[in-house]
């Protein structure tokens, strides 16, 4: 087992990591921006590093400066997160050569499934069905072409993307062009790359996705899906475990898909393996694949028994999966919210600002992962998630009142969050009778506008 491990991240899910190595008795590194100097994780780390001015691209994706900070504290290991270099070949194969293990794939794993056009050769090598669509594209006008091949509608995707940037759905020729450019700049700005591709959009789809891990002993499982459709923008806002679509013998053929692709390449560590579904829950689609921990992982976690960072840690270390998830077994049903530092009733700006009275809610099933508390100031540099609420119980109807009475008791004051608009929508009969897709969120708000 590792003796020191560098969390190469910020927030809940620095948290998060640095109190699995707790338990582990892993000694703890945080890094942070100038921005995060008074986060929780910088408290609870064993210790902790200053990497830079509150930009991102001047602390976080800062490799250097992240490599020095390991070598600095004597890290042996470095986890990074999700988000910033988690899924990063370049920052993976640095670690390598400079003697860290880097807790996820391999750089070459990783470069096989981190770019999207590759991922979906790769998946299709391996029978896993994908939507027709076409490789990168060189520009614009020769994208229009494809598009015309593929048939309208499109969706165009920045093959560097994540997160729902770099997106854009396409209904009709005459705005390909401009759209096209739209999703190219954004990813550029994002990720450095500008490359896109097409893929034929299926509509009213449900995003549901597979949680895979693998070790180096030959084991190579699944742990169930999430369902994910509940969007605004391509952001997740809620996500389940498990989905309220999915037949049992649905299920099975995504999870054994699944489990064959990842044992095909070798994959190593955790990582989510992202399908549309359907709108009559009878064929699936590869999407993508992410080489890492999923914001969303904590309602696998409950509904698996499981506790999925421990496990990227023990697999990084050259350990097997423990015995409990290889025979993990589903049991009841998860919700998660995604709170975030933003104003629903205006347009969801961002809402930074002093959070002057933090109570979150508790009780059975009730989790909440989160870095900030009362007199915490949430910065305006990064993601305005604040916090992960995850209610947990035997039946879904049962789920669904628990986060309805816990988002009740949610208190925060001083800025906007999510909580009421979030309290829509799990009142909603159509999340009630699980009749969603993703979709559903932004043709709600436009009725409500009306």
């Amino acid at each position: 087992m590792f003796k020191r491990v560098l969390v190469a991240n910020r927030g809940e899910i620095a948290l998060r990591i640095i109190r699995a190595c707790r338990e582990l008795d892993v000694e703890s590194v945080a890094v942070y921006s100038e921005a995060d100097v008074d986060s929780m994780h910088v408290q609870l780390a064993d210790e902790a590093v200053c990497i830079g001015p509150a930009s991102s691209k001047e602390s976080y994706l800062k490799m250097d400066r992240i490599i020095a900070a390991a070598e600095i504290t004597g890290a042996d290991a470095i986890h990074p997160g999700y988000g910033f270099l988690s899924e990063n070949a370049r920052f993976a194969e640095i670690c390598a050569s400079s003697g860290i293990t880097f807790i996820g794939p391999s750089a070459k794993v990783i470069n096989l499934m981190g770019d999207k056009a590759t991922a979906r050769a790769t998946a299709v090598a391996n029978g896993v069905p994908i939507t027709p669509g076409s490789d990168i594209m060189p520009d614009a006008e020769t994208a229009l072409e494809e598009a015309k091949r593929i048939g309208f509608p499109v969706m165009i995707k920045a093959t560097a993307g994540g997160g729902g940037r770099g997106m854009r759905p396409c209904f009709k020729e005459e705005d390909f062009i401009q759209l096209f450019q739209a999703a190219s700049s954004e990813a550029i700005v994002c990720f450095g790359n500008g490359s896109c591709y097409l893929e034929k959009l299926v509509l009213n789809p449900h995003h549901v996705e597979i949680q895979v891990i693998g070790d180096s002993h030959g084991n190579f499982i699944h742990l169930g899906e999430r369902d994910c459709s509940m969007q605004r923008r391509n952001q997740k806002i809620i996500e389940e475990c498990p989905s309220p679509l999915l037949t049992p013998e649905l299920r099975q053929r995504m999870g054994e898909a699944s489990v064959n692709l990842i044992k095909n390449i070798g994959y190593q560590n955790a990582g989510t393996i992202e399908y549309l579904v359907d709108e009559k829950g009878e064929n699936f689609y590869f999407m993508e694949m992410n080489t890492r921990i999923q914001v969303e992982h904590p309602v696998t976690e409950e509904v698996m028994g499981c506790e999925l960072i421990k496990e990227q840690i023990r697999v990084a270390a050259g350990m097997p999966l423990s015995h409990h998830v290889l025979q993990a077994t589903p049991r009841g049903h998860s919700i998660e919210c995604r709170i975030n530092a933003e104003d629903p009733y205006n347009n969801f700006a961002p809402s930074p600002g002093t959070i002057d009275l933090w109570y979150a809610p508790g009780g059975k099933g009730v989790r909440v992962d989160t870095h900030v508390y009362s007199g915490y100031t949430v910065p305006p540099h990064y993601d305005s998630m604040i916090a992960k609420l995850i209610v947990t119980a035997a039946t879904r109807e049962i789920a669904i009142a628990r986060m309805r009475r816990a988002l009740a008791e949610f208190t925060i004051r001083g800025i906007k969050t999510t909580i009421p608009f979030q309290q829509e929508i799990i009142a909603h009969p159509d999340f009630i009778s699980g009749n969603y897709d993703i979709g559903w969120v932004g043709r709600y708000l436009e009725e409500r506008k009306a």
